[in-house]
């Protein structure tokens, strides 16, 4: 499927771009990038609360990015696409050489 180059398929991009605006999603697809990871795993690396763990990774799934399987009590997230790890080696790459600005930046929420 091609996105369109209308008013729908931006909408349909920027909701993609706010599934990766989150720095807890962000961690979480930079983690299950490298290697398959179970849900305890993903919390002890998130830092947080397993429900808000959950929550993430739930939005991250409905997306289509990181893909759930079970395995008995256990289940093991991982980055569907590797063109994912690839976009966000590339975000932080631009960030790094236009840091200054962005954190001064006024126009976009933290």
């Amino acid at each position: 499927m091609q996105v369109p180059a209308d008013v729908d398929g931006r909408e349909l991009l920027a909701r993609f771009y706010r599934a990766l605006g989150d720095p807890t999603r962000l961690a979480l697809l930079e983690y299950c990038a490298g290697a398959e990871r179970t849900g305890t795993e993903c919390v002890a690396h998130a830092g947080l609360s397993q429900g808000r763990v959950s929550a993430h990774l739930a939005c991250l799934v409905s997306c289509g990015l990181v893909s759930a399987r079970r395995d008995g009590r256990y289940v093991f997230y991982r980055v569907v696409d590797p063109r994912v790890a690839e976009l966000v080696a590339t975000a932080r790459a631009m960030v790094a050489e236009h840091a200054e600005s962005i954190a001064a930046c006024t126009k976009v929420r933290a």
